[in-house]
C-alpha cells in the first residue's frame, strides 16, 4: 500500500493541536475566545465547573499553542492564537483533497462501466459502492458531484 509523507511525518504540534480540540469543553473554550480575548473568570462563568477545572483545560490549550495568557495590571487575559489551528486545517485540507481525487477516480470508474453497459468487459466488484453512499461520503469531505 502506498504510504503518504504526511502520514509518515512526525508532527508533534499537530498532535498536540488534535488532542487538546478532542475535548468538547476546549472547543467551547476556544468558541467563547474567537469573540475576544477573556479572562479566566469570564470564560468559566457558562461551565458548570470550578475556575481550577477551566485553568487546567487552559492549560493543554496553553501547551498546545492554542491559547496565551497576557498581562493587563491585575488581569490575565486569554486570547486564541490562530497558528496552530491554521496548522490543522492545512493538513485536513491535504487530506480533503485527496479524498476528493480517489471520488474522482471512482466516479471515472463507474462512468466507464456505465459506457460499457451490461456486456460491457469491466465488471463491478462484489461489493461495489453504491451512489447513494458514495453521495453521502462525498457530501461528508465537502465534494461536488460532478455533472454528468
Amino acid at each position: 500500500m502506498k504510504q503518504h509523507a504526511y502520514a509518515n511525518a512526525r508532527q508533534p504540534d499537530l498532535d498536540a493541536t488534535f488532542a487538546a480540540l478532542a475535548n468538547p469543553t476546549r472547543r467551547a473554550i476556544l468558541s467563547r475566545l474567537a469573540g475576544g480575548e477573556l479572562s479566566v473568570t469570564e470564560l468559566a462563568a457558562p461551565f458548570d465547573m470550578s475556575q481550577p477545572a477551566i485553568s487546567l483545560h487552559l492549560k493543554v490549550l496553553e501547551r498546545a499553542g492554542l491559547v496565551s495568557r497576557g498581562r493587563d495590571a491585575q488581569r490575565r487575559p486569554v486570547r486564541v492564537e490562530a497558528q496552530p489551528l491554521e496548522a490543522a486545517t492545512a493538513w485536513l485540507e491535504r487530506y480533503r483533497q485527496t479524498l476528493a481525487q480517489n471520488f474522482r477516480r471512482l466516479d471515472a470508474v463507474l462512468d466507464e462501466m456505465k459506457a460499457a453497459g451490461s456486456g460491457g468487459a469491466r465488471r463491478p466488484p462484489p461489493r461495489a459502492a453504491k451512489p447513494k453512499v458514495r453521495d453521502q461520503i462525498r457530501g461528508q469531505i465537502g465534494e461536488k458531484r460532478s455533472p454528468r
